[in-house]
């Protein structure tokens, strides 16, 4: 029968594992309605989960008025926090730590005068809510981008948590060329590079891989990227019930990794409905 191993280093991370402690005390224990600002985190089945509780998602703080408001993961704008604060009853900030690391550190390069860069996708709300802490900041996704900069006398580069080191360094390399001097704070989680590494380690040995976790989520399809780079059986999913057995025909190891807003309660399920495929086959 095949082995099903689980990468060493798999789903939510710490940001999402105390998002949702906060969310779901606040669904229990507040007294007036819970929403929150954007998608908690970028996994559907979750944020479904979380609205048979009643806890619904809004888009802007004008719509969570008088209530309990939590600030999604990826972080939102000064302006979106002020207006919060301002209107509901209770804000609770759910941004993850190690993004609020990205909005201190593009605010104090654009203090000390750099040109601010943040390697990352463009219109990914982790970087929406980055660039206004740094006046002037840009995006850039790739090096052909970081290439196409005008030059300048000092760029300063932070980066979306969920980028790959190798995407980081083709675009400094890129930046070289267009300033006097390039200054990067490599702000990568350290939960992205664990669980690519990761990915990438069990992806050389396994016949089938599963990668688990919402089609949104940018560190997710990272994943599910370098997983079918090494195993071309790659199978993006969001939950059990899209398994399919005939995936697994043949293979002898089975490799199962998850995105970072990916809950343990996920990959048991999936993990349970591989094996029962497995032996019936």
């Amino acid at each position: 029968m095949a082995r099903i191993v689980i990468a060493s280093e798999a789903g939510a991370c710490y940001g999402v594992e105390r998002a949702l402690k906060m969310v779901e005390e606040a669904a229990d224990t507040s007294e007036v309605p819970v929403h929150t600002l954007g998608p908690l985190i970028h996994n559907p089945r979750v944020v479904g989960s979380l609205a048979e509780k009643g806890v619904t998602v809004v888009s802007s703080p004008e719509e969570a008025a008088g209530h309990t408001l939590l600030l999604r993961t990826h972080g939102v704008t000064p302006d979106e926090e002020g207006r919060a604060r301002d209107l509901c009853h209770e804000v609770l900030d759910a941004t993850c730590p190690f993004v609020k690391k990205v909005h201190q550190a593009a605010a104090r390069l654009a203090r000390e005068g750099y040109q601010v860069v943040v390697v990352g996708e463009t219109g990914h709300p982790e970087v929406e809510a980055t660039l206004p802490h740094a006046e002037g900041a840009v995006v850039v996704g790739n090096a052909d981008e970081a290439a196409a900069l005008s030059e300048c006398k000092k760029i300063g580069v932070v980066v979306q948590t969920t980028q790959s080191r190798a995407n980081l360094e083709s675009v400094v390399s890129a930046l070289l060329g267009r300033a006097e001097e390039v200054r990067v704070i490599n702000t990568i989680c350290d939960a992205t590079s664990g669980h690519q590494g990761a990915c990438a380690e069990l992806a050389r040995e396994a016949d089938v891989m599963v990668v688990i976790g919402g089609r949104i989520s940018a560190n997710t399809k990272r994943l599910a990227e370098i997983s079918a780079e090494l195993c071309p059986r790659t199978h993006h999913i969001e939950g059990a019930d899209e398994l399919d057995p005939v995936w697994f025909d043949g293979a002898e190891l089975i490799g199962v990794t998850a995105g970072a807003s990916t809950p343990a309660a996920h990959i048991r399920s999936v993990v349970s409905s591989i094996e029962s495929m497995v032996q019936q086959s």
